[in-house]
């Protein structure tokens, strides 16, 4: 619910910027709510008020009014005669029988409504927001929220989910669920439910980019054209934002990224995932897309041919793929490999038990520990330093906690040089030591899960394989 008077202070604080008309971010807007001790839906409702001279009753009646159409065709959806070429009848099934899916009876609710809209949208089209993925989510959120709460509590929350989707819709510039039906639904979905549970501006921020953070990235086409995968896209978004706006209001968990850095990140990355992600995507979805006979009949024969030929291998190639991973996986009775310090196998594991490798080739007093990262791993440097140090000079292993907390701490006392630099070559992870009795180097590649591939090593690479087996550390290719 707003407050009038609250809005006029907003108002008022808006026309006494230095630039009134400079456009407002996310972060700007929260910043807003917060010296004015104001509501994020306020705030929204107030910008819309000042913008675009309304009253704040004209700029709801406004949000309630786009929904129509959408609102219409989820309600189609849910029909049992409707059937979408890709989700079948899932509108009709699950709304007929609530709380199928969590038995949490509000996400239900809203998921089930969500895939009716996207079976509405496969018949009758929806208005999109950033595209009509996440079109679907705000209709199916919306929808559930109108049948739980007071419609003057939600439409200020609907408003905060629309305000987060408009900047999703001005950043989405090719294909990518990563910013419409996952990355704009989750981020919205968290926002409204922030609102809607009177979380304050903070909370609100928390909630977007704890949603926005898993969803960078991925791709939209294995949904687009791909039967069912949609499904736990859209559906999926509400699962997320849920968590993401249960954690920003029942817990003190840490978030320190502003809201426009993840927004600025997930717009950039959205574009380098359409180059690169998106071709291989296709390359192995293209087999089990949905065809339409109507239209093939107007492509060239030998373009079909062709077409059907690539799409023929794709099978045998991925069973290949998998076989080769077949080869390397673990009995399902030894699944875990050895307890690793510092919250990340990839980042801590395997660099640390390059260290180790290194320590155990040593000989003589340790006088000085070079350390070559990639880009990932020296960004990560706080937290695998530690553990490469203590693997590189007490030869620990990846659970020792205790010496993981002091190594730093003892670097003095112990007077040993340490260099890290920063290496271009992917996955590189490089640990030279230098000793009283000469000079030793492991040079290998990360590989997660506390794994790595050995490169080359002093004294030999013979050498190094050998104490990576007496140690009980994978190598792989």
């Amino acid at each position: 619910m707003i407050r009038k008077d609250k809005i006029q202070v907003l108002v008022d604080c808006l026309a006494s910027r230095t630039q009134p008309t400079a456009p407002l971010t996310l972060g700007d807007l929260f910043h807003l709510a917060e010296i004015c001790t104001a509501r994020v839906g306020e705030a929204v409702v107030a910008e819309a008020c000042f913008c675009q001279h309304l009253t704040p009753e004209e700029v709801l009646a406004r949000i309630e009014k786009a929904f129509d159409h959408n609102l219409e065709a989820m309600r189609l959806g849910m029909d049992r005669d409707s059937q979408s070429f890709l989700l079948g009848r899932v509108g009709h099934e699950l709304t007929r029988q609530p709380g199928q899916i969590t038995g949490d009876a509000f996400l239900d609710r809203a998921v089930s409504l969500t895939l009716a809209a996207q079976v509405g949208n496969h018949l009758v089209g929806l208005a999109p927001c950033a595209g009509t993925g996440d079109a679907c989510v705000f209709s199916g959120l919306t929808a559930a929220m109108l049948e739980a709460y007071p419609r003057e509590e939600v439409w200020p929350a609907v408003a905060v989910m629309l305000r987060v989707g408009t900047f999703f819709r001005a950043g989405k510039t090719t294909t990518g669920c990563n910013m419409e039906g996952l990355g704009a639904g989750a981020s919205g979905t968290a926002a409204a439910l922030v609102e809607l549970a009177g979380g304050g501006p903070r909370e609100v921020e928390r909630a977007i980019v704890l949603a926005l953070s898993p969803t960078i990235s991925v791709p939209c086409t294995p949904r687009v054209m791909v039967p069912g995968l949609c499904a736990t896209h859209i559906g999926g978004a509400l699962m997320l934002g849920q968590l993401a706006a249960g954690l920003a209001l029942k817990t003190s968990i840490p978030v320190n990224v502003p809201v426009d850095v993840m927004l600025a990140l997930a717009a950039r990355a959205h574009q380098v995932s359409a180059q690169y992600i998106v071709p291989e995507v296709i390359s192995y979805m293209e087999a089990y897309f949905k065809s339409d006979p109507r239209v093939d009949r107007y492509i060239e024969e030998q373009v079909k041919e062709e077409e059907r030929q690539r799409q023929a291998t794709i099978a045998t190639r991925a069973r290949e793929e998998v076989s080769r991973l077949a080869e390397l996986a673990n009995p399902v009775t030894e699944p875990f490999g050895e307890v690793i310090v510092g919250g990340s196998s990839q980042a801590v594991g395997s660099p640390t038990n390059t260290a180790r490798i290194a320590h155990a080739l040593a000989q003589g007093e340790i006088k000085k520990v070079i350390i070559e990262l990639y880009p990932e791993l020296f960004a990560r440097r706080a937290i695998n330093v530690p553990g490469i140090l203590m693997g590189a000079i007490y030869g620990s292993s990846t659970a020792d906690s205790q010496s993981y907390r002091r190594v730093m701490e003892e670097l003095p006392r112990l007077g040993i040089e340490v260099e890290i630099k920063e290496a271009r070559e992917p996955q590189l992870q490089r640990v030279t030591l230098e000793t009283g009795a000469g000079r030793v180097m492991v040079d290998a590649r990360n590989r997660g899960g506390g794994r790595l591939a050995l490169i080359d090593a002093i004294p030999s690479r013979e050498a190094a394989l050998a104490a990576a087996r007496r140690l009980g550390i994978d190598i792989v290719p």
